[in-house]
């Protein structure tokens, strides 16, 4: 089994982390990723502290194993950050891992992590960044490379953001963007990762909570049915992201403004979903769905069937495991 420094310092057997693909990353894939050995994730960003709580006590329910809490943070100011905060306590009083993303790093914010003795990280998409992640005390970043599905920070292609991260920082430094093959993995390992950042694939697994239809759209999809816009920035402007291109075809081909709903569980009732509106495509969404945004990276073509959490661990952890053994073996003398 792939051993790494990140799986030393998390306490998991697998260098792989389920992103944080806000209500696709619910409890029961976090619980299921975590239990096959890798670092299963929470989005909590916008949750009131009791929330958090609530959320993060069902993943333990389901895992005695590490799991973490992701904060989507955009448009964060200072008069935020007192509330933020409380909700990060929560998240750091049971959860290994607290990252956030879609903001500059703030050492306020890895100081309550670290107060809860949990590890702080931030996704960030330039080296740049990547040192002022360090500077606020990160014990590890996420590197985002542009092949990324949903919302993404980086400008350049993974390898060559890597390069310019790793030389930047000391501090383990996880490879996200188009990763859902164990090639794609063994490659980021190779080059220097301490682990993977899977998204797209686990988009894709039976315990997420994407919709039928988008699971499916996923399962159909190349590299080049991707598309890198700001098509679904209503609400979210200057936004960039990663969907499918039939996603945006949908969208704009539909007549009116509100292409469905969605369930909002604070309020148990159903919210209208405007055209262009950049929601999660969940379960819990009727409409037209196909004009919805499907959030898809470059390594989609991967995506083949919906299968268990679990075997999709398994699957790109013996992939990367034996190309790194061959690799190794081979003489370029």
């Amino acid at each position: 089994m792939l051993k790494t420094g990140f799986t030393k310092l998390i306490g998991c057997s697998v260098p792989i982390q389920q992103a944080g693909m806000a209500a696709l990353a619910n409890p029961e894939l976090a619980a299921a990723v975590s239990e096959a050995g890798a670092l299963g994730m929470v989005s909590v960003g916008g949750f009131p502290p009791e929330k958090v709580t609530r959320e993060l006590e069902l993943v333990r329910k389901r895992t005695l194993r590490p799991f973490g809490a992701n904060f989507l943070i955009p448009g964060l100011t200072d008069e935020d950050i007192p509330e933020v905060s409380e909700s990060v306590r929560a998240a750091s009083k049971l959860a290994r891992l607290v990252e956030f993303f879609y903001h500059e790093p703030q050492a306020e914010l890895v100081k309550i992590v670290h107060s809860e003795r949990a590890l702080a990280c931030w996704q960030v998409g330039s080296k740049v960044e990547a040192g002022a992640a360090t500077d606020a005390g990160c014990d590890m970043i996420i590197a985002q490379g542009i092949e990324a599905g949903g919302h993404i920070r980086g400008r350049i292609g993974l390898m060559a953001l890597l390069d310019q991260v790793l030389s930047k920082t000391d501090i383990p430094v996880i490879a996200a963007g188009g990763i859902s093959s164990g090639r794609a993995m063994a490659a980021s390992l190779a080059a220097g990762a301490a682990a993977v950042r899977v998204g797209t694939r686990f988009a894709a697994a039976e315990e997420a909570g994407a919709h039928p239809v988008y699971q499916r759209a996923l399962v159909k999809s190349e590299a080049e049915d991707t598309i890198f816009t700001e098509a679904f920035g209503r609400g979210w402007p200057n936004a960039p992201h990663r969907v499918t291109r039939s996603s945006v075809e949908a969208a704009q081909a539909f007549q009116g403004e509100e292409v469905g709903q969605r369930y909002v569980k604070s309020s148990d009732e159903w919210a209208p979903v405007l055209r262009f509106q950049p929601i999660a495509v969940t379960k819990e969404v009727r409409g037209n769905v196909e004009a919805m945004p499907h959030w898809a990276g470059e390594g989609v073509g991967s995506v083949k069937s919906i299968l268990p959490a679990a075997k999709i661990v398994d699957q790109l952890s013996d992939e990367a495991e034996k190309l790194l053994r061959r690799w190794s073996s081979q003489s370029f003398g």
